[in-house]
């Protein structure tokens, strides 16, 4: 079963990290399995009040590969670079396709 992580990037507090975070995250992406569904990208909102700088969803074959790519000690380096350089939520959905 498809998972997905959604990153709902609210603020963007420094962005020249964002830069480097941005063109260094998508090999981890790939070495587990994962692919951008989404990245950024104009937007509209329909309903609702929710305005998202720069929202992100990527599909990965499993929750359990999600999780391995989350975990990742290439992805926790960037981890620390973003969390110094944006606001946002991150979330793991499990989901059918």
């Amino acid at each position: 079963m498809p998972a997905y992580v959604f990153f709902d990037i609210l603020e963007i507090v420094d962005q020249k990290k964002m830069e480097v975070y941005g063109r260094q995250i998508g090999p981890t992406v790939e070495q587990y399995g994962g692919r951008y569904l989404v990245r950024g990208g104009r937007l509209n909102v329909v309903e609702g009040d929710w305005r998202p700088v720069r929202p992100g969803i990527i599909e990965f074959p499993s929750l359990e590969q999600a999780y391995q790519w989350y975990e990742s000690e290439d992805y926790k380096e960037l981890r620390a670079l973003r969390s110094g350089a944006a606001k946002l939520n991150a979330v793991f959905i499990e989901g059918v396709k």
